[in-house]
């Protein structure tokens, strides 16, 4: 008589139904409760409220900011990566543990941090002051916090995959009479270019929403260093709700717009990835 294994594990139904129970109480109901305030306003309304002045500098300076950190950390994130796992090296341990530092520390903490060091009297500011360069209160200073809070996330979904990468195909490459460059570029980077991808779009996701670390560095100026959290925190505070939701909606679309463009190009990318593995096989 066979008897039915009985797995410690609950089964497809139950799991299924407590994620969407956890998804929809965490993310679909303030979403869907932003939505619905935001239908309390016409188009009119709306389009004038999200299109004001200093709402597009906003968005100029929180898209461009995080577009531009992403960028940043998407190409040191990658080379970080590849020194902790192809090297070994005195304090190799220590390095990697700092990586997530940005993690632990409290956003504000940071931002506070990142301003003492680059003020015109900071550390690193009183020797860029001389040559003219500027970075607390100045764009510069938003662009510099969120490189800061965004290069974990490319260092930690690249490193996996490169430590799992086989060095055969590496020397069979060599092998074949390919250069270091063209190795690199023809059969390292196609397999991380998709780990790049989303510690980009992470990066660039985690950026578009920081709030405590830019406040400190950026000055606060509006037209010229106002972030967009800032801006709709500022609504709250004058208690003008509409605003404030009108503002978070075009952050909310644009976010998910930009994540969703980006998912799309990994995807494709990693299909043709696919497509010329099975060709060489």
């Amino acid at each position: 008589m066979t008897l039915k294994e009985r797995s410690i594990l609950p089964g497809f139904g139950l799991t299924m139904g407590f994620t969407l129970f956890y998804l929809s109480l965490i993310v679909l109901l303030p979403l869907s409760a932003l939505v619905i305030k935001a239908t309390a306003l016409t188009w009119s309304e709306f389009w004038a409220i999200a299109t004001t002045p200093r709402a597009l500098a906003s968005y100029r300076l929180s898209f461009g900011a995080s577009l531009v950190g992403a960028t940043i950390n998407a190409a040191f994130g990658l080379l970080v990566a590849w020194v902790l796992v192809r090297y070994d090296f005195p304090g190799r341990r220590l390095f990697d543990a700092m990586i997530d530092l940005p993690f632990a520390l409290p956003t504000a903490v940071s931002g506070i941090a990142l301003t003492a060091i680059y003020s015109s009297n900071g550390w690193i500011g009183r020797h860029l002051a001389p040559l003219g360069i500027k970075i607390a209160y100045t764009p510069l200073g938003v662009v510099v916090a969120l490189t800061f809070i965004g290069l974990p996330f490319v260092v930690r979904t690249v490193q996996p995959v490169l430590e799992d990468f086989d060095r055969e195909v590496e020397e069979a490459a060599a092998s074949l009479g390919a250069s270091r460059w063209q190795t690199f570029a023809r059969v390292i980077l196609p397999t991380l270019a998709p780990a790049i991808l989303t510690g980009f779009a992470l990066a660039f996701a985690r950026a578009i929403g920081e709030y405590g670390s830019v406040i400190f560095i950026s000055g606060n100026m509006p037209m010229r260093t106002e972030i967009t959290p800032l801006l709709i925190v500022t609504k709250l505070e004058q208690f003008d709700y509409a605003g404030a939701t009108a503002i978070a909606i075009v952050l909310l679309l644009a976010s998910f717009a930009l994540l969703l463009l980006i998912n799309l190009l990994q995807w494709r990318f990693s299909d043709r990835h696919r497509t010329v593995w099975r060709a060489m096989r």
